[in-house]
C-alpha cells in the first residue's frame, strides 16, 4: 500500500494544490480519464478528489467548498463518512462557508433544465471525475469541489471568469486541512465507554417538551436550554419550542417547561404571577438536592452548596434558601465559612467525583459535624459516565468526549480522562473530530456526556471508522435501567 493521494483533473486544479502535502496526481478530465486513473491507484490507502465543481443547489455561490457526503455515478453511491470531519476543519481553516450534501457524477457539462433535475434528487454539486475514482476500492475517500457555477450563473456565461478567480483562490487555501486529512487515515481501535449519552432525566426533560408540543401545539416555551446540548435545543426549536432566558420574555398563559436544571423558588412565583401553565422538568436528581437544602436551612444549618457560580442548576439551589446558601468552589470558600452555626453540605449533582469529595472533606475537616446529603448528591449517571471514561482513557492515545461546552458533566468527563493519563477533547459532533491529533493515535476512547444525544455519538465513530479499518471495543462498567415518571400534566 502506498500513502493516501490527491487527485485533481486539470493542471491549474494541481498546481493550486501542490502543496497538500499528499502526492497530487492529475488524472485529466471527465470520467473516463477518471478511470484510468483509478486503474493505476489501487494501491492507495487513501484518496482525496479535489478541485473546480458546479453547484446545483442555489445556496451554493461561487468560491464556496462543497465536501460529498456522498459520491453518486453510474454504480452504486459511494459514502464519504469522513465528511464531517474535514467540512469542519475547512471551515475553520479557510473561512470558507463549506457546504455538505451528495455529489453527482457526470460525463459532460451539465446545463439548464438538467441541472435542475439533478438538483431535485437531492443532489447539491457536480462533477466529471469524482465517481470513478471513489468506487474504485475500499478506502477512506474524500471529495472537495470549489464552487465556480451555480443555477444563475452557469459555466458558459460571463460570470465564469469572476467565478472561476474565486474558486481558484479557494482552492489554494484547502492544503492543509487535506494533508491533515490523509494524516489521520490509518487502522485503529475505537474504545467506547458505556454508559455513555442520554441519561433517564435528561431522556425525560426531552420527552416532556416533546409531548407539550404534541398535546398544546407550538410554540411552547422553555426557560433556559432544557438540557445543556446544541443538538438537543436546535431540534426542539425546529419542532415549535421556543427557548428564553427568563420569563418576562413568555406571553401570558403560555404554555412554560422548566428545564432540567432546576429554578429557584423565585422564579416559580413569577409563572404563577404571570399566569403561566407550567410544565416542570426538574431532574427528580437535582430536585432531591433542592429539598435537602430547604430541610437543612429549616434546622437552622448553614448549607454549603459545592459547585461552579453561573451554573443554572446551582442558581436554583442557591434560591432555596439564598439567606442560609453558600457556594463553595475552593479551599479558600470553605476557610471562609462562617462558624457560627452548625454547617451541611451539598453538591453540584454533575460535579467530578473527586472535585466534589475534596471539597467535602475540607468541610468536614474545619467543622467535624457538619452534615451531609443522605445519599450521594452527585447523580448516578454522572458517575458512571465518569468510571466509564476513566477505564477507557487508560488504553487510549486521545479521549474524545462528545457534549456541548456549556454542559458541565461533559467538560467534567475530560478532566476525568485527562486524570486517567489520555489527552482529551470535548467536541460537540463529527464536525469537531481532530484530524490533525489523530496521526498518532491509533487507540481512540469515546464517550458522551448525559446531555449528548446518542446519534451524535453514533455519527462520531462513523466518522473514526471513515478514515481507515477501526476495531470497535465497548468497555462497559454498569448497565443502567433507572426510569423517572412524567409530570401529570404530559402523562398518556
Amino acid at each position: 500500500m502506498t500513502r493516501p493521494v490527491v487527485c485533481a483533473a486539470l493542471g491549474l486544479e494541481a498546481r493550486a494544490l501542490a502543496h497538500a502535502g499528499p502526492p497530487v496526481v492529475r488524472t485529466g478530465a471527465g470520467p473516463a480519464r477518471a478511470r484510468r486513473a483509478a486503474a493505476r491507484l489501487r494501491d492507495a490507502d487513501g484518496l482525496a478528489v479535489a478541485g473546480f465543481g458546479g453547484a446545483l443547489d442555489g445556496r451554493l455561490r461561487p468560491g464556496d467548498l462543497f465536501v460529498a457526503t456522498e459520491v453518486r455515478g453510474a454504480g452504486p453511491p459511494v459514502p464519504c463518512p469522513s465528511a464531517e470531519p474535514l467540512a469542519g476543519l475547512l471551515e475553520r481553516t479557510t473561512g470558507a462557508t463549506v457546504h455538505r450534501g451528495p455529489l453527482v457524477t457526470t460525463d459532460h457539462v451539465v446545463t439548464g433544465r438538467e441541472r435542475a433535475e439533478l438538483a431535485a434528487t437531492g443532489a447539491m454539486a457536480v462533477d466529471m471525475e469524482s465517481a470513478p475514482l471513489a468506487a474504485a476500492g475500499d478506502r477512506p475517500v474524500a471529495v472537495v469541489r470549489a464552487i465556480v457555477d451555480t443555477p444563475d450563473r452557469p459555466l458558459l456565461s460571463p460570470a465564469t471568469l469572476t467565478g472561476g478567480a474565486a474558486a481558484l483562490r479557494r482552492l489554494r487555501t484547502i492544503g492543509p486541512a487535506l494533508r491533515a486529512w490523509a494524516d489521520a487515515i490509518g487502522p485503529r481501535r475505537i474504545l467506547l465507554a458505556s454508559p455513555r449519552s442520554f441519561c433517564a432525566g435528561v431522556e425525560r426533560a426531552i420527552e416532556i417538551v416533546e409531548r407539550a408540543l404534541e398535546m398544546h401545539g407550538p410554540p411552547v416555551y422553555v426557560r433556559k436550554q432544557i438540557v445543556h446540548n446544541t443538538h438537543v435545543v436546535n431540534d426542539l426549536a425546529r419542532r415549535g419550542a421556543v427557548f428564553v432566558d427568563e420569563l418576562d420574555e413568555v406571553p401570558p398563559g403560555a404554555v412554560t417547561v422548566f428545564s432540567a436544571h432546576g429554578v429557584a423558588p423565585a422564579v416559580r412565583d413569577e409563572a404563577g404571577r404571570l399566569g403561566l401553565r407550567v410544565i416542570d422538568a426538574t431532574c427528580p436528581l437535582v430536585a432531591k438536592v433542592h429539598a435537602e437544602a430547604r430541610r437543612y436551612a429549616a434546622r437552622g444549618d448553614l448549607v454549603a452548596l459545592i459547585g461552579h457560580a453561573g451554573h443554572e442548576e446551582v442558581e436554583g439551589t442557591l434560591g432555596e434558601a439564598p439567606e442560609s446558601t453558600v457556594l463553595v468552589q475552593t479551599p479558600a470558600d470553605v476557610a471562609a465559612l462562617p462558624a457560627d452555626r452548625p454547617v451541611a453540605y451539598l453538591t453540584q449533582t454533575t460535579l467530578a467525583a473527586d472535585e466534589a469529595d475534596a471539597l467535602a472533606a475540607e468541610i468536614t475537616r474545619r467543622f467535624p459535624d457538619a452534615r451531609g446529603p443522605h445519599t450521594d448528591d452527585i447523580c448516578y449517571a454522572t458517575t458512571n459516565r465518569q468510571r466509564a471514561v476513566a477505564r477507557v482513557a487508560r488504553e487510549a492515545d486521545l479521549v474524545l468526549v462528545v457534549g456541548s461546552a456549556n454542559s458541565s458533566n461533559s467538560r467534567r468527563l475530560v478532566e476525568v480522562a485527562e486524570q486517567a493519563g489520555a489527552p482529551a477533547l470535548l467536541i460537540d459532533g463529527p464536525a469537531d473530530v481532530p484530524l490533525g491529533r489523530l496521526r498518532d493515535a491509533r487507540a481512540v476512547g469515546v464517550t458522551a456526556g448525559a446531555s449528548a444525544p446518542p446519534a451524535v455519538l453514533d455519527a462520531v465513530v462513523a466518522a473514526l471508522r471513515g478514515l481507515g479499518p477501526a476495531d470497535l471495543v465497548e468497555r462497559e462498567v454498569t448497565v443502567e435501567t433507572t426510569e423517572f415518571t412524567l409530570p401529570k400534566e404530559v402523562r398518556p
